[in-house]
């Protein structure tokens, strides 16, 4: 059995007793973790840009169909939180409003006398203000009026009519699904967080791994010396157990829900920036290991190694799952 085989090979590793003990743990309490709960309502601390939290929480509240982790959801799906945004199917600014839909439902949301789709202060109101309209048009059919609602906005109001709920299209579907999956990744901690059923063998991945030289931008390929940066050492680890991630440590962060520091368990990416308001700031990541320590690739000039992670640049951690790692962007290029 895969299971046996993992922990036979982390048990091989000197030292890492701890280690085995508590991934034996994690897959021990996988089944007894569950329950969902209702969905959420306020954003993970510093899931958005300091920026736009006090406006995402206080817009995303406009109506029951949405809230703001749910907003900033649709905000990162669309943009990523950047006001300049611009698609070649000219959508604009951080919400991509196309210019038609703008004439029509842009918002003054600051009060300067001018309706800027590139201004944030307008154009998030009017993303929650555009949600909730369109809810409200779809507000008899059958269903979740969230979900529908989501439909209505990729598909048309039309479209969840006809169907009396969310419409059999693909895309209409996967964006429905892509939204809702987000969603959990800025929700605000809830009581408890279900482990990973792969963290055990991202681990041991990881665990192969030690004592190899960083590399800038390293994946770990042939010509690369088999060498790692931090984001790639923990795109591999997950990859070798079946999970894409993104490439960079800030968009690794939106690939799951986030447990609390006293709720880590084996297999948790945990993250640290110098802007521990700001998700889109992180600089680093390690994959969590127990007892206070992560796997890491730290700098140039160092190799894969234990660190710490209770240093005063922590951020914050992520349960990965394959959904939500799924539900994220394409990846960036860059590296971190």
């Amino acid at each position: 059995m895969r299971k046996a085989w993992l922990v036979a090979g982390l048990a091989g590793g000197g030292g890492l007793s701890f280690v085995l003990l508590l991934v034996v743990g994690t897959y021990m309490t996988s089944g007894n973790l569950g329950g969902a709960a209702g969905r959420a309502v306020d954003l993970a601390e510093g899931s958005v840009p300091a920026a736009y939290q006090g406006i995402v929480q206080n817009w995303g509240r406009l109506c029951p169909a949405i809230n703001p982790a749910l907003l900033a959801a649709q905000l990162y799906q669309e943009s990523g939180f950047n006001p300049n945004a611009r698609s070649g199917a000219d959508a604009e600014g951080i919400a991509q409003f196309i210019p038609g839909t703008w004439a029509t439902h842009g918002l003054d949301g600051n009060g300067d006398g001018r309706r800027d789709v590139y201004d944030p202060a307008d154009a998030i109101p009017s993303a929650a203000s555009y949600d909730c309209k369109l809810a409200s048009y779809v507000k008899d059919a059958a269903g979740d009026q969230t979900e529908n609602m989501l439909a209505a906005y990729n598909a048309g109001a039309y479209a969840v009519i006809k169907y009396n709920g969310v419409p059999p299209y693909r895309e209409t579907q996967n964006y429905v699904k892509t939204i809702t999956t987000l969603e959990k990744s800025f929700a605000k901690p809830a009581a408890r967080v279900d482990p990973s059923e792969q963290a055990a063998g991202a681990i041991y991945f990881a665990q192969k791994k030690l004592g190899t030289e960083y590399l800038w931008g390293g994946n770990g390929t042939a010509d690369q010396g088999g060498r790692f940066d931090c984001s790639g050492l923990t795109k591999a680890a997950y990859e070798s157990v079946g999970v894409t991630l993104p490439r960079v440590a800030n968009d690794q962060y939106n690939a799951g829900p986030h447990p609390r520091r006293s709720e880590l368990l084996p297999g948790d990416l945990v993250f640290f920036s110098d802007d521990l308001t700001n998700s889109r700031a992180i600089r680093h990541v390690g994959i969590y290991v127990g007892g206070g320590y992560m796997i890491d690739a730290p700098r140039p000039h160092t190799k894969i190694r234990f660190d710490p992670i209770d240093t005063p640049d922590y951020f914050g951690a992520t349960r990965v799952t394959q959904d939500g790692a799924r539900a994220l962007p394409e990846a960036s290029p860059a590296t971190s």
